[in-house]
């Protein structure tokens, strides 16, 4: 058996890391079987589904590196992988399950359901809907033809159970009399999240269904839907489902929840991949930083806990960390390149990408988010604003004047402009006021890069150059006097 696997997102919201858990978990099983990972839109909410939650979902995938074998935009055996284009196709199953008495017109009012659950609930009796305000078939043909609207409801077996194996959780059973007669064709004619997912599976012939817990309850509608095609079932995993620091199902409270939001925070792909794949799943042998191709050599869907897992930002902030001090000078200048212009509101010169690359190494050991580097960095590309809280934290104590004084006279009499030089300058400064490193030193830094807050002294001034840095010492030293 080839192993074919599916992330079938609805583009009706952005991608959320639980979504990107889910594709992740069904790519990684797919690469590590030799099978194929499709993508499909399960977009049939008309009303909700956007073309920019199409494209995002679509971005944040490639973004983490999720390449997807078959499907939207990579084509494949199927005409389209887009539910909206697959309509005629839900019809004429629903049409096929009703001929086979597998399914039934249903006329059913809102109002007749309503008391059928409140007498349920009353008698203690499950409220699923069991077909006994429906007419017989014939009749319910008959006004079905005469124009009258109807949905098509599927005949759920009763007594009887469905049981299934789930891969994650063990064996799962429900008794089909908590399961009602679902809907699987609305009065619109437009699909129901259970038929259109069901016929996708079948038609594109998935084995293994790798989703979220929150779509248990639906299994037992899909298993009998499948069967009722006359299909192979597929084998089932349902994913647990991702939890805040605090217990409770993530959520914005939590912060951020989009895929997207943590690319436009700086976040590398790799970390935030290799984070979401620890939220339920671990490679062994206590390893906590792990490349794709290790996860994929690795990866069990049956070691999948179904234990909550918990989201933590603290703990993927401080992964993404680790990562960009791991990554070659010559990419994290790379990185933080276009932050930097965006920032500036232009682009670098050749010139101050060589700077840009000479204090990169400095910034990029202290760094956890690339957008943390535009702010710190950009005193050397542009004119300053001082930081007030830092200007009044700082620039206001008693010596910071002399300090930005006699750092401006040293630093003018350099000869041979270098980091050492500066070093040297300045600490002979400072021993010549009798001033120490804490005191003599963080008043500088503000007067050069306009924050407590910027890379290495020494090195930031070197970067910035003689002319410049003596003219900004002059600058504060007005401001204090």
């Amino acid at each position: 058996m080839t192993v074919r696997v599916r992330f079938a997102p609805s583009p009706t919201g952005y991608l959320h890391v639980g979504g990107g858990r889910t594709a992740l978990y069904n790519y990684l099983f797919a690469r590590g079987q030799g099978g194929t990972f499709i993508l499909r839109s399960d977009d049939t909410d008309e009303a909700r589904s956007t073309e920019e939650f199409r494209a995002d979902i679509l971005d944040g995938l490639r973004w983490l590196g999720l390449e997807w074998d078959e499907g939207i935009e990579a084509g494949g055996p199927m005409e389209s992988y887009r539910q909206s284009e697959r309509l005629r196709r839900y019809q004429d199953v629903a049409a096929q399950l009703v001929a086979s008495g597998r399914a039934y017109y249903s006329f059913a009012t809102p109002d007749q359901l309503d008391e059928f659950r409140k007498e349920a609930q009353a008698e203690g009796r499950s409220p699923a809907y069991d077909g006994r305000f429906e007419p017989d078939p014939a009749e319910a043909a008959a006004r079905v033809a005469a124009g009258e609207p109807a949905t098509v409801r599927f005949a759920v077996p009763r007594p009887g159970e469905t049981s299934f194996e789930d891969v994650v959780r063990g064996t799962v059973t429900f008794d089909h009399v908590q399961v009602d007669d679902f809907v699987i064709l609305r009065s619109n004619g437009t699909p129901t999240y259970h038929l259109a997912s069901t016929v996708d599976d079948v038609d594109f012939g998935i084995t293994h269904v790798v989703r979220g817990e929150d779509l248990l309850s639906s299994t037992p509608k899909h298993i009998l839907l499948t069967e009722a095609m006359e299909a192979e079932r597929a084998t089932y995993a349902h994913l647990s489902l991702l939890m805040g620091p605090d217990g409770k199902k993530l959520s914005k409270r939590h912060g951020h929840t989009a895929i997207k939001a943590y690319r436009e925070e700086g976040y590398l792909p790799e970390a935030v991949l290799n984070y979401l794949a620890l939220l339920g799943w671990s490679p062994g042998d206590d390893d906590t930083l792990i490349a794709v191709d290790g996860m994929i050599d690795r990866f069990d869907l049956s070691t999948v806990s179904k234990n909550p897992a918990i989201f933590d930002t603290d703990k993927l902030q401080w992964m993404n960390g680790v990562y960009i001090r791991e990554m070659p000078s010559e990419a994290f200048v790379v990185a933080v390149q276009p932050g930097v212009e965006e920032h500036l509101g232009r682009s670098l010169d050749d010139e101050e990408v060589a700077t840009l690359a000479e204090i990169a190494p400095l910034v990029q050991e202290r760094t956890k988010l690339l957008t943390e580097v535009p702010p710190q960095v950009a005193f050397l590309f542009a004119d300053i604003e001082y930081d007030e809280n830092s200007w009044d934290k700082v620039m206001t104590k008693e010596g910071a004047a002399a300090a930005v004084a006699g750092a401006a006279e040293w630093l003018s009499d350099v000869d041979y402009w270098s980091i050492e030089a500066v070093e040297t300058a300045l600490r002979a400064m400072l021993e010549e006021l009798e001033m120490s490193a804490r005191k003599g030193f963080q008043p500088l830094r503000v007067a050069i890069s306009g924050s407590s807050v910027s890379p290495p002294l020494f090195e930031s001034i070197a970067a910035l150059g003689r002319e410049e840095s003596v003219a900004r010492l002059g600058r504060a030293l007005e401001l204090m006097t």
